[in-house]
């Protein structure tokens, strides 16, 4: 099967055993506006890519070594999306079809340079064991020894609206595991529900749960690190 007809909807995917979340229909909206697309009305192509091209962008630069790769997986990307429309019958939200696409193609280009693993190996790879807090914060009973700092006027939630603390973060991000850094995007900077998440991902919601916690307890941690050199 060729890689553009692994795009369509309903045809197999990497890793689409893992996901355990059924998929959200097409709205009436997304439904409609898949007709303006299918109609080769440009305004509609137009706000389409204005709605994800960016955030498209950033989960390809989790998988793939650079810009110029991450940037040719979502031209490949739009290009699966023009091929499918025809064939998209609205069993997921347009929204999620999209970035499982990308996600399948990101994963595919991303372990060809090798930069990752398949993303369905991720559960037992690149600290996800590890503990969401370091043991050294408790007391031997269990309880806080070190309790996380106050989110107050000047803590983290505020710090953010500071350019250098929106660097701090954004290198944070960077150095999260693939894995985890792939599902805080999708939920924290582009605002995708679990839901989509594990479907884009194609992972299930326990796993979604557990890498979202890890990664803002890392987050957390590292703005915690940078208030207290301030």
């Amino acid at each position: 099967m060729s890689d553009r007809a692994k795009t369509l909807e309903g045809a197999p995917a990497p890793g689409a055993g893992n996901a355990a979340v059924p998929d959200v229909p097409a709205s009436a909206s997304d439904l409609a506006f898949i007709e303006r697309l299918r109609a080769r009305d440009p305004k509609a192509f137009s706000d389409l890519l204005d709605r994800y091209h960016g955030p498209l962008l950033r989960l390809a630069l989790v998988f793939v070594p650079s810009r110029a790769v991450a940037e040719e997986v979502v031209q490949e990307t739009w290009f699966g999306v023009l091929d499918g429309l025809d064939r998209f019958q609205g069993r997921s939200t347009l929204k999620t079809w999209i970035f499982r696409i990308l996600s399948n193609r990101a994963k595919t280009r991303g372990v060809r340079e090798n930069r990752t693993i398949p993303f369905s190996a991720f559960a037992d790879q690149d600290g996800d064991h590890d503990a969401a807090v370091e043991a050294a914060r408790f007391k031997p009973n269990g309880m806080w020894g070190v309790p996380p700092r106050r989110w107050e006027d000047d803590a983290p939630e505020k710090l953010l609206m500071a350019q250098q603390a929106m660097q701090h973060l954004e290198v944070a991000i960077a150095a999260l595991p693939p894995n985890q850094r792939a599902v805080v995007t999708l939920r924290d900077i582009d605002g995708l529900e679990s839901d989509e998440v594990c479907n884009a991902l194609e992972i299930s919601e326990t796993n979604q749960r557990v890498l979202l916690h890890r990664a803002r307890s890392k987050l957390r941690a590292a703005l915690e690190e940078y208030v207290e050199r301030k």
